[in-house]
């Protein structure tokens, strides 16, 4: 018998770049689908991130300072629990900072 058990993943990422980046890994490398995959921030206030990334930081005068920058990101997603393993690996190499499962 399969074990078909699920699991909720989350992450959390100091740029918006870097989450985005783990929302690809997890639908290309896992087939994870997009629908299933949350990004929010990982507190109660509007955060893009705690450090300027992508466009935010491509100006001729340096980074964008109207950014929200108030916090972390967080991406979860419900898994199956026989790829806890590999995912977790996945948002590491995005540059996940704290990866929790449960």
């Amino acid at each position: 018998m399969a074990d078909d058990s699920t699991t909720t993943i989350r992450a959390t990422f100091e740029t918006r770049e870097a989450a985005d980046l783990a929302v690809e890994h997890l639908v290309q490398q896992h087939g994870i689908s997009r629908p299933d995959i949350f990004i929010q921030s990982a507190s109660d206030r509007n955060s893009a991130g705690s450090a300027p990334s992508g466009g935010d930081i491509s100006h001729d005068d340096g980074a964008r300072r109207d950014a929200p920058l108030e916090g972390e990101i967080e991406v979860s997603a419900d898994i199956a629990s026989s790829q806890i393993a590999a995912v977790q690996r996945s948002l590491g190499d995005a540059g996940a900072l704290r990866i929790s499962s449960r």
